[in-house]
């Protein structure tokens, strides 16, 4: 059942009051608090065991928003807000000086976006502020995707689950760096390079150096991660996988007769993606010992998906 009416009201009274609400967006659930209130803020990093210096994306109701929170706007950021907003694209721009280091990671620039969620869009409007809002899981393991994955994760350390369903998007927002004067893909999201270029009239590009772009969520190098040790395979191998392995297949629907869990993920990236988090859910707890994935196309399509994969196997097999 969707939230009722009487639901975001209670949602957004837990916010003001400075606890911790989780939503859901197009992409993943989040673990909100009110982006302006240290306290709460502090209570995000410690439900989830996150590192201080990482900073939070600011989730806002609408565009018009973005002056409250970012300075030096320039008209690309403008430009994309219109063309993608509501919608899974995070923008890194320069903060305003009342911004909470807590929620930049002490840096001179904040990440924003309006997400794509009747559910979430309700809540940001009751509340009439900025919500602060990471994966709402323990940090560095498998985001979630419908509301029984935080209720898993995360237990009492939230006030309040707002079910809104399974996640449409399933992974998470494309963050571009706008705050250096040119735009740079700092997380690879289903809105892809070609279509900012196709908004702003030049193509984004990939930061060449750690120093080369602020530090931003989900791009450490393990994150996304399960408990059971994870690795690649490819297609001509699958169906040479150990007996009893875990196994995440693309282009093939039948296991092998020694299979163990085998989940087909089949059809294009956006079907992959929508069940990346809760196929590799699935797969770990299997308690296998080994998850096999199965390589995947090459085409820029699924370029968002490897980056989450290969972060994932960086940081699978550890408690």
């Amino acid at each position: 059942m969707s939230p009722t009416p009487a639901d975001i009201a209670q949602a957004a009274a837990l916010l003001r009051a400075g606890e911790l609400v989780a939503l859901p967006t197009e992409t993943v659930y989040g673990l909100g608090s009110d982006a302006a209130n240290p306290h709460a803020v502090a209570k995000i990093f410690a439900a989830k065991g996150r590192p201080a210096d990482h900073p939070l994306i600011v989730h806002l109701a609408e565009a018009e928003q973005l002056t409250a929170w970012a300075r030096e706007i320039p008209k690309e950021a403008i430009a994309l807000a219109r063309a993608f907003w509501p919608g899974p694209l995070t923008l890194i721009l320069k903060k305003e000086e009342d911004v909470l280091d807590a929620v930049t990671g002490g840096q001179d620039t904040v990440g924003l976006r309006v997400p794509d969620h009747p559910v979430a869009l309700a809540l940001l409007r009751a509340f009439n502020g900025g919500i602060a809002a990471p994966s709402a899981n323990r940090f560095g393991r498998i985001s979630p995707t419908s509301a029984a994955h935080v209720a898993e994760e995360l237990g009492e350390a939230v006030s309040m689950i707002l079910d809104g369903g399974d996640c449409e998007v399933g992974i998470e927002s494309t963050i571009l760096d706008l705050s250096r004067g040119e735009p740079i893909i700092l997380r690879p999201g289903m809105i892809g390079a070609e279509a900012i270029a196709a908004v702003i009239g030049r193509a984004p590009r990939l930061p060449q150096t750690r120093e080369d772009a602020p530090r931003v969520s989900g791009a450490l190098a393990a994150h996304y991660a399960p408990r059971t040790p994870m690795q690649w395979l490819s297609p001509a191998a699958l169906s040479q996988a150990p007996a009893g392995a875990a196994v995440l297949s693309h282009s093939q629907a039948a296991p092998p007769a020694h299979a163990g869990r085998w989940i087909h993920s089949g059809g294009g990236a956006s079907a992959y993606a929508h069940n990346l988090y809760a196929n590799l859910r699935a797969l770990d707890a299997a308690q296998a010992g080994q998850i096999y994935v199965e390589s995947l196309p090459a085409d820029s399509d699924w370029d968002a998906i490897r980056d989450r994969l290969g972060r994932a196997i960086t940081g699978s097999g550890k408690d």
